[in-house]
This record gives structure tokens, C-alpha cells and sequence, in this order.
């Protein structure tokens, strides 16, 4: 599902001619949609005035960008050396294994995302998930089940949007 235009035009219309202006507006789209389909790519070029290859140039560097679906809820797993050395293998098994899907992917239901990354600046309380921004550290395999759970139970009592 694509956001409406009404919001992309707000979103564009809101930074249009600042400096970085780019950038901010994949970020505030990518929050709102959960990742920046290639038509709303070319809508954000023309409206700024921006060639089609920075805009792809920019959606493609960095990393916080998407350029497929992703779930509600984005899990991160830390695989840096600090977490690695504390277990971070076993902890991305049983997240894989809990949500059914492999680092890069989405699952059915579009529920959960799964990424890995070298380091999400915690190394101290390692290892660690991140699920929608919120760490959670020093974490095992037996502790996934539980933290998941939550997600998907909030997803439950939330009401159905059309």
C-alpha cells in the first residue's frame, strides 16, 4: 500500500527549498510507509526539482532506506563482534525461527522485517534486538519468544485501518 498523495505533497511542501531538503523528505516518507516505492521516488524528484539518479543514488546508499515493503514491525539483530562474542548467532536462530523469515526479508503478513547490523551502538548490553527503535539488551535466545510476543499482541488489539 502506497500513502496518499495528499501526504507525500504535505511531506515535499514542508522541505521544499531547504538545504538537505532530499534526505528529509525520504525519511519523513519512509516513516509514514515503511519504504519508498519507485513512483513516489520519481513524484519526490520532479517535485524538488532533483534528478531521478540522486534521488535513487540517496535511496540506495544509505541503509535506513527501503526500496521494498517492509513489516510494522522492523527487528534488528546485532551481529557486531561485541554481541557476537556474547552469542548474537543463537539470538538471530531463534528470531529467524520466531518470525519465520531470514535477515532482508519480510514475512507473509507483512508483521515483521528481520536486518542485521554490525553495531546499533550498545555494545555494553549486548547482545541486543532492536524492534521499532525500542533496544532490547543483554538478550537470549529463551528471551526472543517473549519480546515478540508483545509485538504481535499489540498488533492484535490494534483496529483493523482501511
Amino acid at each position: 500500500m502506497v500513502m496518499c498523495e495528499d501526504k507525500i505533497d504535505r511531506i515535499i511542501d514542508k522541505h521544499r527549498g531547504k538545504p538537505g531538503s532530499l534526505i528529509r523528505v525520504l525519511i519523513e516518507i519512509q516513516r509514514e510507509n515503511r519504504w519508498l516505492p519507485q513512483d513516489v521516488l520519481v513524484r519526490v524528484a520532479e517535485a524538488l526539482g532533483v534528478p531521478f539518479s540522486q534521488v535513487m543514488q540517496i535511496a540506495t546508499f544509505y541503509k535506513t532506506f527501503s526500496l521494498k515493503p517492509k513489516g510494522r514491525h522492523e527487528v534488528h539483530v546485532c551481529t557486531g563482534v561485541s554481541c557476537h562474542l556474547r552469542g548474537a548467532a543463537g539470538l538471530l536462530q531463534a528470531v529467524e525461527q520466531q518470525i519465520g523469515i531470514k535477515p532482508g526479508e519480510t514475512d507473509a503478513k507483512s508483521g515483521f522485517s528481520l536486518e542485521t547490523g554490525n553495531c546499533l551502538g550498545s555494545c555494553s548490553l549486548g547482545p541486543e534486538i532492536i524492534v521499532d527503535g525500542k533496544h532490547h539488551a543483554r538478550m537470549t535466545p529463551a528471551k526472543v519468544e517473549d519480546v515478540l510476543k508483545r509485538y504481535r499482541e499489540d498488533d492484535a488489539k490494534a483496529p483493523i485501518s482501511r
